[in-house]
């Protein structure tokens, strides 16, 4: 789960959108240069199926989807910020 989920660019990219209250994926798409709402869409069913995420739609028309971190999201995430604490301290001695 963690190299797929760290192996893909747009998943870091993705939760600093949650981060920074971007949570609907039209507006992500629109936040990031690069970004395809085809891709953005693998990344978030990915992030969905594995727990770190969670889909709300709500009944609307036109339809809203928002997503949100989940608590074990939250969690998965501190791991990460401290992979790259690790990785920052193991580059600063070279």
């Amino acid at each position: 789960m963690v190299e797929t989920i760290y192996g893909c660019k747009w998943s870091l990219t993705v939760y600093q959108l949650l981060a920074s209250g971007i949570n609907r994926p039209g507006e992500m798409v629109r936040s990031v240069e690069g970004l395809t709402t085809k891709v953005l869409n693998q990344c978030l069913k990915r992030n969905t199926e594995f727990g770190i995420l969670e889909r709300i739609s709500y009944n609307e028309v036109p339809p809203r989807v928002e997503y949100k971190v989940t608590e074990f999201g939250e969690k998965f995430m501190s791991v990460l910020d401290e992979l790259e604490n690790l990785q920052r301290a193991i580059e600063n001695k070279i």
